[in-house]
């Protein structure tokens, strides 16, 4: 009987934690404001030949979005060396445990310099792994056929996933096209249960009356 009422009590629990759920639990707040020391971030220059992977933002290009001056991770032409070359730098967040629809929200913006194609990718993958070729997967893309902001702009992606998995930043293209972006205030939302957990707390919540009775019967027929 304990181990009924037990899984009754945590049965009640779970309805705050799921309500928190459906309205979308805050899984990534990110700011940069350490980039070399981001808890968990994975970076890896696929860049030929390989020059500086991301790094602290330059106040002195442009502010960050939000936070100090200097506040948000950067992205260069030089992520091949000397700036000649093939540039393919990532940028991954930690594994994060997602549970349904869930929302990537960012901010990015460029130098304000003319006659650059700068080109940011979006991608998934599920899972724990930070092998680039994981990440199959591709949201978005910032620029490219469509000019890259000059100021902050927000960008957002959802994917339905259950279970861990990894978004990155893969800053892309030819050296001589690139020039120099900021990226900033990452987020990611998750929300929604599954139909399985809304299941098991209903059937939990009918049986709280039941318990209630057998349990002022079981008193009756001890005091009695």
């Amino acid at each position: 009987m304990r181990t009924l009422f037990a899984a009754a009590a945590l049965t009640l629990a779970a309805l705050g934690a799921s309500a928190a759920q459906a309205a979308g639990i805050e899984v990534l707040n990110e700011g940069f404001a350490d980039v070399a020391g981001a808890s968990g971030w994975v970076q890896v220059n696929n860049s030929v030949p390989p020059g500086s992977s991301w790094f602290q933002g330059n106040a002195g290009l442009f502010p960050a979005q939000s936070g100090a001056a200097d506040a948000y991770a950067a992205a260069s032409y030089l992520g091949a060396a000397n700036g000649s070359g093939s540039v393919d730098n990532w940028l991954i967040t930690p594994t994060l445990d997602l549970s349904g629809i869930t929302s990537l929200s960012f901010h990015t913006r460029r130098a304000d310099e003319t006659g650059f194609n700068d080109v940011l990718e979006v991608r998934f993958s599920s899972g724990a792994g930070t092998d680039t070729a994981g990440f199959s997967t591709l949201l978005a893309t910032v620029g490219g056929s469509a000019d890259y902001p000059l100021d902050w702009q927000q960008f957002s992606a959802s994917i339905a996933e259950t279970g861990g998995g990894r978004f990155a930043f893969r800053y892309v293209g030819p050296a001589d096209t690139l020039s120099y972006i900021g990226l900033d205030s990452v987020s990611v939302v998750t929300a929604v249960p599954e139909p399985s957990s809304w299941l098991m707390l209903a059937v939990g919540i009918a049986l709280l009356p039941l318990l209630g009775r057998h349990v002022r019967a079981r008193h009756d027929e001890r005091v009695g």
